[in-house]
């Protein structure tokens, strides 16, 4: 089978909740569910700058990548913030996460975007090891307040 990558559709919610769950699970984190459901609406609100595509093996959502632009103060045109990319346990380290990002950076060139950004667990060395073989670490650490 091979490896498609998409735009999230409508049908697409009982396999993105699939792996969603197994994402919450890895971060240890639980949101409440209106959270979870206010996030699908802002993927396939087609005004939200939130966005997903989808990596799609046969009939199974094997992962996602969701993003959203904004503007920046430092360069002229939108950054673009990959805040959420998760690939299937089942099929980790098969390339679905490079296809991902590689699909992401097209994306980002073709819109003319300036720069795209992520952050990941200082313990997460699976992906930094992915990540690493794009840049390394500019060094910034992320703080946050939450309200």
């Amino acid at each position: 089978m091979e490896l498609a990558i998409r735009n999230a559709e409508p049908a697409d919610r009982a396999e993105w909740l699939r792996l969603w769950t197994d994402y919450l699970a890895f971060y240890e984190v639980e949101l409440a569910d209106d959270v979870t459901d206010h996030t699908w609406a802002r993927i396939l609100d087609p005004a939200s700058r939130v966005s997903m595509r989808v990596a799609v093996l046969g009939d199974r959502m094997a992962g996602f990548a969701i993003h959203h632009f904004h503007d920046s103060t430092w360069v002229k045109t939108p950054d673009c913030y990959l805040e959420d990319l998760f690939v299937d346990g089942e099929i980790r380290g098969k390339g679905t996460g490079r296809a991902l990002m590689d699909d992401l950076i097209a994306i980002c060139k073709e819109k003319g975007w300036s720069r795209l950004y992520w952050n990941t667990g200082e313990d997460n060395h699976r992906a930094q090891k992915l990540y690493d073989s794009y840049v390394k670490s500019d060094g910034h650490i992320r703080y946050r307040l939450t309200f």
